[in-house]
């Protein structure tokens, strides 16, 4: 497709050095941005302040912050747009936290097709804090989470964004469904 390539050659221009190229990028990823905002909203709670045009803006202030990165793909792109909305959500739900009273995040289940519904800011920050022991563990693993989980990504552009086979990815995601099942339930 001429829009992935375009955006990729944009990307890459974008790594070099070149500020115009940012301009020509916006509205070829835009929407795909929109649309993983959209499907991760989807899982938060009815009542969430933000909305999926907030979650890509302050998703987007942060990706063009990096003004030191190399970009090598739309792939590439979009697993890094996951990690970002995936800090504005947690930012998000401990800035919420911080405004209610009590501590201690409760424990949440995660069933077999990892489709967690975040009722609260506890859940995202639940799934953070496995997410950083898991990115000790093993980062990839971690990144391989963010890009299906926040990216809504497929296994195939999973695989492309990560550099690794999309049967290392699908097994990595077997694998991370029933180890964060485990987490989020307390190690039991």
């Amino acid at each position: 497709m001429a829009t992935r390539r375009q955006a990729t050659e944009l990307l890459i221009s974008l790594g070099n050095g070149n500020k115009d190229a940012l301009v020509e990028l916006v509205p070829l990823v835009y929407d795909e941005l929109r649309a993983i905002a959209r499907r991760r909203l989807r899982l938060e709670r009815a009542d969430h302040t933000l909305d999926t045009v907030g979650l890509v803006n302050e998703a987007y202030l942060k990706l063009f912050e990096l003004d030191r990165i190399q970009w090598n793909s739309r792939a590439h792109f979009l697993a890094i747009a996951a990690q970002a909305m995936r800090q504005v959500l947690v930012d998000h739900a401990r800035k919420k936290k911080r405004l209610k009273r009590g501590g201690g995040a409760p424990h949440v289940p995660l069933d077999e097709a990892v489709s967690v519904q975040a009722e609260d800011a506890e859940s995202i920050l639940a799934l953070h804090d496995a997410l950083e022991r898991l990115a000790v563990l093993n980062p990839r693993q971690a990144r391989v989470v963010e890009c299906r989980f926040f990216g809504g990504m497929t296994i195939e552009e999973t695989a492309a964004a990560l550099d690794v086979s999309p049967a290392t990815a699908k097994r990595d995601w077997g694998i991370l469904r029933l180890w964060l099942g485990r987490e989020l339930a307390g190690g039991a």
